[in-house]
């Protein structure tokens, strides 16, 4: 049954033996307070939450450090505080928002961005900047170079600062670096591929994401009548928070790179095609359950049904 298929997902990511507060949490606010005009009770967001794991406590400490670094502010009012989107963390929520929703991939410039190390650094720094670096996309060459055939370097340097290493900035330069073009004795575009970035690991983990939500895919398409509104709710987090977190590994390679049968697309099509089915009943669920401190009920803003517009339903699948 298609509640049994939403019920393990669930179950599997509340016993987790550390949840992620802080990404569960951004991913909730780019897909469902932003819809709701960016702002949410404190006490609405600790009660949606709680079906996937998060207590009140955790929930608390993860929203005054998101305070902290700029994501949220606080609106008292009264005994209650509203939470809302500060600008900064609007903009990155609606950078993330351009690669998660979209159809396919922006057709590519056929230049490469680079982050040169032009400093020394020590070994943990180096080693915290490449784990950073990789979960922003970027590929490795060497021990000083990162590449990425698409990033925002300003976004990139950004994502360090939120991450704690903007002390390292000072000893990194920021290129763009255009294709081999002409010169056929360089190495080829495919070349920095294959030399930058382990795809293995990366299309495994994509692997991993479809047999996870493929089975719920399968049971809406057959008896999606059966999944309640908040199943649908929390399993649309879940889908959303996990595809988020393979999109950060992703380069977003442009297809003329891709190896052949690379499974992000069918990842980005099934995400697609369970996303619209989820949204109904999400949304049901939201407007008995989504409050702002004064009582009321945002309305939900239809953007979302543009999202994954151009995807195209996957096949029934038995």
């Amino acid at each position: 049954m298609a509640v049994s298929a939403i019920s393990r997902r669930i179950e599997s990511f509340s016993q987790q033996s550390r949840i992620k507060a802080g990404s569960l949490i951004t991913s909730l606010l780019g897909d469902v307070v932003v819809p709701r005009g960016g702002r949410i009770w404190l006490g609405s967001l600790i009660d949606l939450l709680e079906p996937m794991g998060l207590n009140e406590r955790l929930v608390r400490t993860t929203v005054f450090r998101l305070v902290r670094d700029g994501w949220l502010e606080s609106k008292p009012l009264g005994r209650r505080t509203d939470y809302l989107l500060s600008p900064t963390g609007s903009k990155r929520i609606e950078k993330a928002a351009k690669s998660i929703y979209a159809s396919s991939h922006p057709n590519w410039d056929r230049r490469w961005r680079l982050i040169m190390v032009v400093g020394d650094l020590s070994a943990k720094d180096r080693d915290r900047l490449r784990k950073a670096l990789i979960w922003q996309g970027f590929g490795v060459l060497g021990g000083n170079c990162f590449v990425h055939p698409s990033a925002d370097l300003t976004v990139a340097f950004d994502g360090l600062v939120r991450d704690g290493l903007g002390d390292l900035l000072k000893k990194l330069k920021p290129l763009m670096a255009a294709g081999p073009g002409a010169l056929s004795s360089a190495a080829s575009d495919v070349d920095m591929v294959n030399a930058a970035w382990d795809l293995d690991q990366l299309a495994q983990m994509y692997r991993d994401f479809l047999s996870r939500y493929q089975p719920i895919l399968s049971q809406c398409q057959t008896a999606g009548d059966t999944v309640t509104a908040q199943q649908a709710f929390v399993a649309r987090v879940l889908l959303i928070h996990d595809y988020r977190r393979l999109l950060l590994r992703d380069p977003m390679l442009p297809d003329v790179l891709q190896p052949m049968n690379w499974p992000g697309q069918q990842a980005r099509l099934l995400c697609g095609e369970l996303y619209r089915r989820l949204l109904p009943a999400s949304e049901q669920f939201l407007d008995r359950h989504y409050q702002l401190a004064d009582g009321s009920t945002p309305v939900f803003i239809d953007v979302l049904q543009e999202r994954f517009r151009e995807a195209d339903p996957l096949p029934l699948t038995g």
